[in-house]
């Protein structure tokens, strides 16, 4: 399949209009990794992404303690398509030198098995040890270097966004992305400021938890509350799922429209707002293909206006 392409920021690597997300892959803690399913539905979602024309990886360090990024290695020797990934530095306490970034970055390339990645992004704002100018000139220093070929933030607000963009572009570098939640039911980043900063530097979005945790895929109504940790998440009680039910009923509809389901229209009203990029989460090979059914149509301007109309109550 043919998917359309979009460049990270400016002049950045092209990528495809959804990512895969693979904080599951190696995850024990959150995702029951290795009981729940295995390394072969990992590898298998691996190649129904790439089947569905998706080459876009997100991962990061801490993702499965590296399993993640180990898996990625495996599954990209077995292909020869080209692979986009897009892996994640965590500035934790004790990495309070500049080398600790370089550091950090050959051990992931190590674990990816790769010289460079496509982007490389400061997993959130934690600038309490080590300033954001150390931050940004070690991360300028690796693009120079040729082991990264975009920067990018997550979790920035739109005031440390435009600081990390500036010190870049002192550089010559641009920042290409700013990885944050976004969604229908999470819509802050824009009363916040943070998509129209975005928009005048020429920062793509990536949006995680793009279908707010399962809530936008209809599949939770009153009588059908999900288990684990989402459980004691009061947006899945049934005061919760009563407050939604406007935006799934219309997201079903339209859904009827196309033939689609309501997370693919969800999914692609997000695509719909220009330079957003989805991150969707897949540890299945079925989950892979109703992600990549976000892709190849596309809603009508009417139908983006009454979808953002009817979450107006999550803008903040």
């Amino acid at each position: 399949m043919n998917v359309e392409s979009i460049t990270l920021g400016q002049g950045g690597p092209t990528v495809t209009p959804l990512c895969i997300g693979t904080w599951a892959w190696g995850d024990k803690l959150f995702w029951n990794y290795g009981s729940d399913y295995s390394s072969e539905e990992l590898q298998a979602a691996f190649t129904a992404a790439l089947e569905a024309g998706i080459t876009f990886f997100d991962t990061a360090e801490v993702y499965g303690l590296g399993l993640s990024e180990q898996f990625l290695a495996q599954f990209m020797q077995q292909t020869d398509k080209q692979v986009q990934i897009a892996t994640k530095y965590g500035p934790f306490p004790w990495r309070f030198a500049s080398n600790s970034v370089a550091d950090a970055l050959t051990d992931s390339l190590k674990r990816l098995q790769v010289e460079r990645v496509s982007l490389y992004q400061v997993h959130w704002p934690f600038l309490f040890f080590m300033s954001q100018e150390t931050l940004m000139n070690a991360l300028a220093d690796e693009v120079k270097r040729g082991r990264i070929e975009a920067v990018g933030v997550s979790n920035y607000s739109a005031e440390q966004m435009q600081e990390a963009h500036q010190i870049l572009a002192a550089r010559g570098v641009p920042l290409a992305v700013n990885q944050v939640r976004y969604s229908l039911l999470t819509r802050q980043i824009e009363t916040a400021g943070i998509l129209n900063t975005a928009r005048e530097l020429g920062v793509t979005i990536l949006a995680y938890s793009p279908l707010a945790q399962g809530l936008l895929t209809g599949k939770y109504t009153g009588s059908e509350t999900p288990t684990g940790a989402r459980r004691i998440d009061p947006r899945f009680s049934k005061e919760g799922l009563r407050k939604i039910e406007p935006v799934i009923s219309l997201l079903r509809s339209l859904g009827v429209r196309y033939d689609r389901t309501p997370a693919q229209v969800a999914l692609n009203w997000l695509i719909a707002q220009g330079n957003v990029i989805p991150i969707a989460g897949a540890k299945t090979p079925q989950q892979v293909q109703q992600n990549a059914g976000a892709l190849g149509w596309r809603l009508s301007d009417e139908e983006i206006a009454q979808l953002e109309q009817v979450s107006r109550p999550w803008l903040n």
